[in-house]
């Protein structure tokens, strides 16, 4: 879109690539303009971040408005610090900014059926329901153009089962008010409009492929089982997971949810129970679950760890030792592994330093003091700094289980090379995301070599099984050369005629 300066189809390679709506790439677009071609990662992340940003700040308003500023304090070191948000912010995905999307649907949705105390002034949100229903429709519209018509589907599950379980139905058709259908019709409808008039197969490509056949069919090959997300969210949650669960055993002895609790677990549960009977599953499908965990999370610690405070320090002492174990396992297989692979052995020591990061987090986390009027405590605060580590080394713990960089970065940008422009290059048997890769980082499109069809040039492989891939007359030459850090390496294709006496066809300079 930065390049070609239509904004309107979605492209991939040139082709109009309709898998999902514009919103991701709008964002991407704008920054890679903003920011030149010297920074293509950050460009493209960007719009994530900023999304859990946006995320971030709509919900601790949400609990400083409805639990008190201890609430909401909490809801800022919790949620940002958690694997979901850690993960999908930093990933050039459609994910998070759906997930932001409809959490500040569900911040307006709060406001408009009143379920915040008082109507006093604030600065994020208008105190009169109008600013609520449009906001409720532009952020519900944005979510449409984030990743398709799901937004309105858990959005309205959710609602419809809030109210089936408060009974408020006349409050739940507030949100139907026509200044929040007129907000959402004139954010979302225009690109979907414009788009299938230029694109006739667009809704044929969109809703019937990727939306209908995406949940109802595994056409998409993301096949999972139906408790597929039961571990997601327990890694979701880490490293605050003993946190979580101490905060739903409390949650279970309650009697009675107040109407705005019965919202945020009726988001939640509506967006797992949905996207658990979906054919294709994939991670990022309940990332819009874990802001409003987050939000219960926070609740339960700002309101319960003060009368329970015993059991509060018991979790985080589990949960601590529960790393020690994790370090003290992986230390001990690092001298294993190292006897027969480096990279596996740098990977175990990767993983018992982030195991015991993520264990003094737990602890710090429990040492706050337990008063319930006062706002947390500088040790409360400190726990998020072994978690800022983990982050900040990302790359040592991610790579450290690899030989070489699997990414497709490394042999993008070796062959971006003045001596292999020279010639034509091809890209041989690998995965589908590591291709992409690739291209992006060599800022061209590579294509695929065709064993039915060769041509003379470069081919570029991650093993060395080039003769097993090129047909006669054509024939590998017998040098071969390692691109970048990556393993893998690139062939000079030629026919066998052209080859000299000693076999060998002339290598790139």
């Amino acid at each position: 879109m930065a390049a070609s300066g239509d904004w309107v189809t979605p492209r991939l390679y040139g082709q109009p690539w309709f898998e999902k709506p514009p919103l991701l790439y709008w964002g991407g677009a704008l920054f890679f303009k903003l920011l030149g071609e010297g920074h293509p990662e950050v460009a493209a992340r960007l719009p994530s971040a900023i999304s859990a940003l946006l995320l971030t700040l709509a919900l601790g308003w949400l609990a400083w408005r409805a639990y008190g500023k201890e609430c909401a304090l909490w809801v800022l070191l919790l949620l940002p610090s958690s694997v979901a948000m850690i993960g999908f912010s930093r990933a050039a995905a459609t994910d998070m900014p759906f997930a932001a999307m409809l959490t500040i649907s569900l911040v307006s949705a709060a406001v408009v059926l009143d379920l915040l105390p008082g109507n006093e002034d604030t600065p994020f949100l208008p105190p009169t329901p109008w600013g609520a229903l449009l906001l409720f429709g532009l952020s519900l519209g944005l979510a449409v153009l984030a990743k398709g018509p799901a937004a309105v589907v858990l959005a309205g599950g959710a609602v419809f089962l809030w109210a089936l379980r408060t009974k408020r139905w006349r409050d739940a058709l507030r949100l139907f008010h026509p200044a929040a259908v007129v907000a959402f019709c004139l954010t979302a409808l225009p690109w979907y409009i414009v788009c299938a008039r230029r694109n006739p197969d667009f809704l044929r490509v969109f809703i019937i492929e990727h939306n209908f056949k995406r949940f109802l069919t595994p056409e998409f090959q993301h096949v999972q089982p139906v408790w597929f997300y039961l571990p997601v969210l327990l890694i979701a949650l880490l490293p605050w997971l003993s946190v979580a669960l101490w905060c739903l055993a409390s949650g279970l002895r309650a009697r009675a949810y107040s109407p705005l609790a019965s919202l945020l677990v009726a988001w939640a549960v509506f967006c797992i129970i949905f996207f658990s009977l979906s054919k294709s599953k994939l991670p990022g499908y309940i990332l819009p679950a874990i802001p409003a965990l987050g939000l219960l999370v926070a609740r339960g610690v700002a309101a319960d760890r003060a009368a329970r405070k015993n059991s509060f320090r018991m979790s985080g002492a589990i949960a601590s030792l529960t790393f020690v174990a994790a370090a003290l396992y992986f230390f001990a297989a690092s001298h294993l592994a190292a006897a027969t692979s480096h990279a596996n052995g740098s990977a175990a020591n990767a993983y018992a330093l982030l195991a015991l990061a993520l264990s003094l987090a737990n602890l710090l986390l429990v040492s706050v003091p337990s008063n319930r009027s006062g706002p947390l405590a500088l040790a409360g605060s400190a726990a998020a700094l072994p978690i800022l580590v983990c982050v900040l080394f990302a790359p040592y713990f991610v790579g450290a289980a690899f030989d070489h960089d699997p990414s497709g970065r490394s042999i993008g940008n070796a062959l971006k090379a003045p001596r292999f422009q020279a010639h034509d290059l091809f890209l041989g048997p690998m995965r589908r995301g590591k291709r992409y890769g690739v291209n992006f980082y060599a800022a061209r499109e590579i294509p695929e070599w065709n064993p039915a069809h060769p041509k003379a040039g470069l081919l570029v492989l991650d093993r060395r099984n080039c003769a097993q891939l090129v047909p006669a007359p054509f024939a590998c030459s017998g040098g071969e050369e390692l691109v970048g850090n990556s393993g893998a390496f690139a062939y000079f294709v030629s026919e066998e005629d052209s080859l000299d006496g000693a076999g060998r066809g002339r290598q790139p300079q």
